[in-house]
């Protein structure tokens, strides 16, 4: 009996391990878990038209130039640690922040400012690290987006770093290690950001973090993928919230304790329901269903849309949807909440990559099973939905010229030493964290002719940028890009038409799937993308899938290098790169894929 069958076959649903256990000091999962106010109030919010954000709404403000100046600082710290944890009932060494997985939740209005500390106390062995705030636009900031060798070097073992940054978009996102694959190993967590919202809703049940799980520690799964003839690892299990059970009886599971706990959720009868859905997985598409529900799509990343319905979200890695759901059954109710990742778009073990998790109305038993029957959806399609129906809120047209258009190639090679490799127009992609591009560019060097691996395209004086991206590799890729929300021009099978859907409005997103091509080499898939060169920087765009970007799937894009060389970065910056440079000094570090 598969592990979906026995907690669907059971009597109760009481957890055999305490929350402790299994998620440490996080409270997600869990009935105890705070839903979200519209907006933080406190003694140094100004209230204007009753809002933080005054009378801006989704569709008469540009939120790319229109975000709100706050003095609201929202100072945290975050202690990096391993430690031990059951998260599906198998205990393993994790990475943990300030004790918890998920990691803490991040909550400010739009327009307020972060201060957070990240202090690295990895140890047995030691890591560098950093973390990047998804989705984020660091207009004023580049150099704090968090990516080593591009904006700053790792914070090396018994060093801090704090990062200062300003909340310019609203919504739904969440924030990681960008270190190797660290953040498959639990360093992740989400992150809110309260701003006007395009439909009304009564309450907000906060994130939900969707993530395919391994037992495996993501050293070890890195060694695995960068192994000569290896492929991606397959996920052990899938998780609501960092939590799932797991099926003790098999062979591998090693420190097991059965029925561990499932993630639980509150419905009040006749309301309606704002969820925050979230992939902060390492490689697995998601589908994300609620039994006898229907959903109401509401925001795609950080950007509302025009509201359309469905009975399922399929989210790539670092992809985000906000949905709102009304709770129609009666006050004893109890519905089960799934997400799957893909069978036939992801890499992940036979009847061990579905989550459950239970979501009760207010005088339902909250140890009961409930006995509801799952939505059904077509798994065929590997890609999001259709760019016809995700209409941004505020319209906002691309220039119908760009100022230069790039094409790039997505292939798959392997080098002379036998290791499988993605190329970007022929080149794969390399870290060296004991360079910084951005000051690099910020002292005028903008050239690396000696350095190819670096992957880095210098897009000039050019105001507007289109990427013609064309997908030869038989997988799904969600293309993520750094610093900006880029138009979806266009999105499919085959090379491009010239095409543009909605041309006047396309979707604007910051992770985008490209669909696979036909097969090795052969009739290509293609996304097109456009974006405005309004934010000086050095931005990454990569595949977010943790394996394909350890196998160089990535490019950095230089925007307006002239610009670069008038910013001011704060010297902290070049404090940590001198930290970091005496820690490998006296140190080897073990950088055995690209290293982001």
């Amino acid at each position: 009996m598969s592990i979906i069958s026995t907690i669907l076959h059971a009597t109760s649903l009481i957890a055999s391990l305490p929350q402790t256990a299994t998620n440490g000091l996080s409270l997600l999962g869990t009935l105890s878990a705070p839903t979200l106010q519209p907006f933080l109030t406190g003694t140094n919010v100004i209230l204007t038209d009753g809002f933080p954000w005054g009378d801006a709404t989704t569709s008469n403000t540009n939120p790319y130039y229109d975000a709100p100046n706050n003095t609201v600082y929202h100072t945290k710290d975050f202690y990096i640690t391993r430690g031990f944890i059951a998260p599906d009932g198998v205990n393993k060494s994790v990475l943990l922040i300030n004790g918890q997985f998920p990691g803490p939740t991040l909550e400010a209005n739009w327009g307020d400012m972060f201060n957070i500390t990240v202090h690295n106390q990895i140890t047995g062995p030691e890591e560098g690290t950093a973390l990047h705030w998804h989705g984020l636009l660091q207009t004023d900031t580049p150099w704090f987006d968090g990516v080593p060798s591009v904006q700053q070097c790792p914070i090396p073992p018994g060093q801090s770093l704090t990062y200062t940054f300003k909340a310019d978009l609203y919504g739904t996102s969440w924030y990681h290690s960008h270190y190797s694959a660290q953040y498959a190993g639990g360093l992740f967590g989400p992150m809110i950001i309260h701003g006007p919202s395009n439909v009304p809703y009564d309450i907000d049940l906060g994130p939900i973090l969707l993530s395919d799980y391994y037992h495996t520690e993501y050293f070890k799964l890195v060694e695995e993928v960068m192994t000569p003839g290896a492929g991606p690892p397959a996920s052990d299990n899938n998780l609501i919230n960092g939590k799932m059970d797991f099926d003790c009886s098999i062979p591998t599971a090693g420190n097991c304790t059965s029925n561990a706990g499932l993630s639980t959720f509150r419905f009040q009868t006749g309301k309606t329901h704002r969820l925050r859905l979230i992939n902060a997985g390492a490689e697995g598409i998601q589908r994300f269903t609620i039994d006898n529900h229907t959903m109401t799509v509401i925001a795609n990343d950080f950007v509302p849309v025009e509201p359309y319905q469905t009975n399922v979200v399929t989210l790539g890695i670092g992809q985000r949807t906000d949905v709102l759901v009304k709770a129609t059954s009666s006050s004893t109710s109890k519905v089960w909440m799934r997400s799957d990742i893909s069978g036939n778009c992801s890499v992940t073990t036979p009847g061990q990559n579905h989550a459950l998790a239970v979501i009760y109305y207010p005088n339902a038993d909250t140890t009961s099973v409930p006995q509801t029957t799952a939505q059904l959806y077509n798994d065929a399609h590997c890609g999001n939905d259709a760019l016809s129906v995700t209409v941004p809120t505020y319209r906002f047209t691309p220039p119908a010229h760009p100022a230069t258009t790039k094409e790039i190639d997505i292939t798959f090679a392997i080098n002379q030493t036998g290791f499988g490799l993605f190329q970007m127009n022929n080149q794969t992609f390399r870290a060296d964290y004991n360079q910084d591009l951005l000051l690099l560019a910020n002292e005028g060097n903008t050239s690396y002719p000696y350095d190819p691996e670096w992957n880095v395209y210098n897009f000039g004086f050019n105001t507007s940028i289109r990427l013609v991206v064309r997908n030869f590799f038989p997988a799904s890729h969600p293309m993520h890009l750094h610093g900006h929300n880029f138009w979806v021009l266009s999105e499919g099978p085959g090379d491009w038409n010239q095409t543009i859907v909605n041309p006047r409005n396309p979707q604007r997103r910051d992770v985008q799937i490209i669909q696979p091509s036909a097969g090795f080499n052969s009739d290509p898939s293609h996304l097109v993308i456009e974006f405005n060169a309004d934010n000086p920087g050095v931005w990454p765009f990569h595949c977010h899938i943790a394996w394909h970007v350890s196998a160089g799937l990535y490019i950095n894009v230089l925007e307006r290098p002239d610009l670069i060389r008038h910013r001011h970065i704060p010297e902290v910056v070049n404090q940590t790169c001198n930290a970091w440079n005496s820690y490998t000094a006296r140190n080897i570090v073990d950088e055995i894929d690209s290293g982001l």
